[in-house]
Parts: C-alpha cells; structure tokens; sequence
C-alpha cells in the first residue's frame, strides 16, 4: 500500500513539472510571435555623435520610437559622428546609424576622407538640414563670396565634411583655397578668430541657429553671404546631395533673409537589416505624435528624400514612401 502511495506521489509531481515546462514553452513562443512581450527577440545597434551634439539626443528618441513599433532592442552609441559611423557600419559593427548626406555619399564612392568604397549601406531617410553658413561682420566690407578673395577665412578641418563644403562653393564660384588665405579651424575657433580679428570669414556647417554663430552675433552685427540662386544650381547639378535651404531674417539679428545650401543630416542601414523592420522604423519615425527636439519641426516624409543623391534607399523605406505617395527627385 505504501509502496503504491509513493508511486502515486511521483506520478503527481511528474504531471506538476510537465505542466510548468508547458507553460513556459507557450510564453516562449507567445514572446517571438509579438506583443509587448516580444521585445529583444533582435537586438540593433544605432550609431549617434557626440554627447553635445544633436545626432545623441534624437537617437534616444528613435530608439524609443523603434523599440515600440518593432518590439526589437535598440542601443545608441556615442561615436566621431559621421565619417566613423559608414566605417562602422560597413565593419558590421552596427545596423543603423546618423550620418550627413554628402558624408554617406563619399563613403558609397570612395571619396575625399574614404580611400574604398564603403557597400551594404542604404540610406533610410533624410532627416532636417546642416547648412552651409558663411559667416562675417558688417564691419568686414565683405559682402559676396567673390569678396573672400585675398582674406582670411576658416575653412574647417582639413578634410572635415565643412572643409569639403567650402572647396566645392569656391569651385563654383571660380575660386579655389589658393584665392584665399585658409585656416583649419573649428567653429569655435572661427568665431573667436572673428571677434578678435584674426580671420575675416569662417564656412560653418551646422544645424542652425548655431550656438558658436549666436555667440558671436551676441557682440557683434554679423552677415551670412548668400549663395546666389545660379550658383546654388550648379553646386546641386554637380554635387547633388546639396538641397536649397535659407537662414530666415531675425536669426542671429540678420536683417534679411539668407538664400545658401545645405546636406542633410540622415539615416543610413546595413542591406542586411530585413525590410519589415525598417519599413516599421521608418514608419514610426514620420508618424510620431511628437519628436521632442527642435529639429523634431524637419522631420518630415515630405522632405525626407531631399538631398538624397545617388545614395540607394532600404527597400523597407522605399516601401513606405511608396504608400505615402513620395518619390526620389
């Protein structure tokens, strides 16, 4: 009798243990199917700048906006922005990352700071602009791009994307940095090389307004040269990752409307990355109640293919576009 209570016993827990290992393959299985409880079935890395700039705050949003609509794991990182982000990718060491426009299309060429081309890598989308400011004084006479003939004007970092940038105005303009006296400084430095009189110019490329341009224009009256309408076309004919962009009257005190360029800041990703995923994170990201950041107002499926150039768009993207009735230019 004893001997067949302590059968009876074992049998009971054996159906109690079976049952518990059926439970836990049921949630298993309910996690990979969705739900809130399928977060961290894939695990993305997305690649942002520096801790002060603008690529690392909005990339926490995006992450959190993904994360959501994807229930994947999204990680940012803090990374030399741009340029570094193509070589990291391509190295397959993330899956998504910020860059700028005219940056990602010297990677996929092999061009400028790229010594090979850098593949795999699809654009998502453009995001809101880095314009090309020219920066001077009133007091300076300087009043064209022609005018910077003879002066002292910095031009970025020796093959810094801003660097690039002023090459290719003063080309379209007839000119060359032998026209000029060059200086490779940092937006910082021009605007404190403005204020004391050190340089006459500086090429800033940035989002605007531009905390080191609003310093300067906080103690002196600055002008921003304007890229006259002609020029703006052969610049975009020849360098097509350059769209129209104008500085409104009344930033940093200027009295008029400024008519100048400018390359997107975007969105690139790994070909590997399946088109369902990125059709939900382009989704989400233009269907957003609200981006939390002031360049949040650019972020648009309508501009979102500006400046793209010969950059090739993920197939998920390209599928949203195509639902919201948006084509390449």
């Amino acid at each position: 009798m004893k001997k067949w209570k302590s059968l009876s016993w074992i049998v009971l827990l054996l159906t109690l243990v079976m049952g518990l290992a059926a439970c836990g393959s049921g949630n298993a299985s309910g996690n990979k199917d969705g739900g809130s409880a399928s977060k961290g079935s894939e695990s993305y890395s997305l690649l942002t700048g520096g801790t002060g700039g603008t690529y690392y705050p909005l990339g926490g949003q995006f992450a959190n906006l993904w994360e959501d609509a994807t229930g994947d794991k999204f990680t940012t990182q803090t990374t030399g922005a741009s340029a570094e982000n193509m070589a990291t990718l391509q190295k397959g060491e993330a899956e998504v990352a910020f860059s700028q426009t005219d940056i990602a299309t010297y990677a996929i060429e092999g061009k400028e700071m790229f010594k090979e081309k850098i593949e795999g890598i699809k654009a998502i989308a453009a995001l809101y602009p880095e314009t090309v400011q020219i920066v001077t004084t009133e007091k300076s006479g300087i009043n064209s791009i022609e005018d910077l003939k003879g002066k002292t004007v910095s031009v970025g970092a020796a093959g810094a994307g801003v660097n690039i940038n002023a090459k290719q105005i003063l080309e379209v303009h007839g000119m060359s940095f032998d026209d000029i006296k060059p200086q490779n400084l940092s937006f910082e430095e021009s605007t404190d090389g403005i204020q004391s009189g050190a340089i006459d110019a500086a090429f800033i490329t940035a989002g605007t307004p531009t905390g080191a341009v609003e310093g300067l224009s906080a103690q002196n009256k600055i002008k921003i040269l304007n890229i006259e309408k002609d020029k703006q076309e052969k610049l975009m004919e020849k360098y097509p990752f350059y769209a129209e962009d104008t500085i409104k009257k009344g930033t940093y005190g200027i009295g008029s409307d400024v008519n100048t360029v400018a390359v997107k800041a975007m969105l690139v990703a790994s070909d590997k990355m399946d088109e369902d995923t990125v059709y939900k994170m382009t989704k989400a990201l233009f269907e957003a109640d609200k981006i939390n950041h002031a360049k949040g107002e650019f972020i648009k499926p309508e501009t979102a293919l500006e400046g793209l150039g010969d950059i090739e768009i993920h197939p998920g993207a390209a599928k949203y576009f195509k639902e919201k009735g948006i084509e390449k230019s």
